[in-house]
């Protein structure tokens, strides 16, 4: 069921619960006016949990809402109805929604909200079960190999967007000497990145300047590949052939394999991918977002963002 699907039949189970309760007493009318049925729906937008919003979930809100209203007639010694008339009920309902459109969008910011903090605390949980993986030890380290902030990124050498993010981690690397930068390849577009991805663990292992090798394959033009890898490694000094020898071991596959793993672990999907501290950040997100994050992880340990001061 797709999410506006959910938030109207969960208004309407709101609405309807607390306009039925009010037809159901009209021997002691509860109030219902606009304000009172606002407070009613926001009350409830803030104390349903997410998972409750299906079918079976908003009946069961307003059954809890209506026995709440039958408790509190018997407490008056008012009579109850067992039903209502769909007829009545439903112009009522849909009189209710037609003058307080927001509602929809309150709802909608209400699961937005929920959405993501459930998801963050999902990340969060899967980074400290997987944080050997993340900050491996073969990895490629950029910058200070003792900052006391790590952001790792996984990438793709056929990647449009990690070729446009390029300059902003030139950026965070020249403007930040106390940040460490460790990269994981992660080759998913094409058979070409596959290959480059197994040159470049052995540029890696070789002591060579990875920095200039990893902005030659982004400065180059057409689809990164095998050659154009060898290539680039060429001009450092290494021998093509020993390298092209070398794709295929055990060994350079492992490096590429602990990464599918690790991006099915945490259900990355794309590139470039960032993880710093407890934080899953997808996409060529903006440069201050990044530094929002790494600044958040030295001021509380929380790239999430620390909590308001008193």
């Amino acid at each position: 069921m797709r999410r506006l699907e959910i938030a109207v039949l969960f208004v309407l189970g709101i609405v309807g619960g607390a306009v039925g309760s009010a037809w159901y007493y009209h021997q002691a009318p509860i109030a219902t006016d606009k304000a009172a049925v606002e407070a009613i729906v926001d009350a409830r937008i803030a104390r349903a949990p997410k998972p409750a919003l299906d079918t079976d979930g908003v009946r069961s809100i307003v059954t809890q809402m209506l026995a709440a209203a039958d408790e509190k007639a018997k407490q008056n010694s008012v009579a109850t109805v067992a039903s209502l008339d769909p007829k009545t009920l439903d112009p009522m309902i849909e009189t209710y929604l037609m003058n307080n459109p927001t509602v929809l969008t309150r709802m909608s910011d209400a699961l937005d909200k929920q959405n993501k903090a459930d998801e963050a605390a999902k990340n969060k949980a899967a980074i400290a079960q997987n944080s050997a993986a993340i900050y491996d030890a073969n990895d490629v380290v950029l910058g200070n190999p003792k900052g006391d902030v790590t952001l790792v990124e996984m990438f793709d050498y056929n990647c449009t967007y990690c070729r446009g993010a390029l300059p902003d981690l030139a950026t965070l690397l020249s403007t930040d000497k106390n940040l460490k930068v460790e990269l994981k390849q992660f080759p998913i577009l094409s058979q070409g990145s596959v290959e480059a991805a197994k040159v470049a663990v052995q540029v890696a292992r070789s002591g060579k300047d990875y920095w200039a090798f990893h902005q030659a394959l982004y400065s180059s033009r057409g689809e990164v590949d095998a050659g154009t890898a060898l290539d680039e490694a060429k001009t450092l000094g290494l021998d093509p052939d020993k390298l092209k020898a070398g794709m295929d071991g055990d060994d350079v596959a492992g490096v590429i394999q602990k990464s599918y793993d690790l991006a099915k672990a945490l259900n990355v999907t794309g590139t470039p991918t960032y993880i710093i501290g407890d934080e899953i950040i997808p996409g060529a997100v903006p440069l201050d977002q990044l530094q929002a994050a790494i600044a958040n992880m030295r001021t509380c340990g929380s790239a999430l963002g620390c909590p308001p001061k008193g």
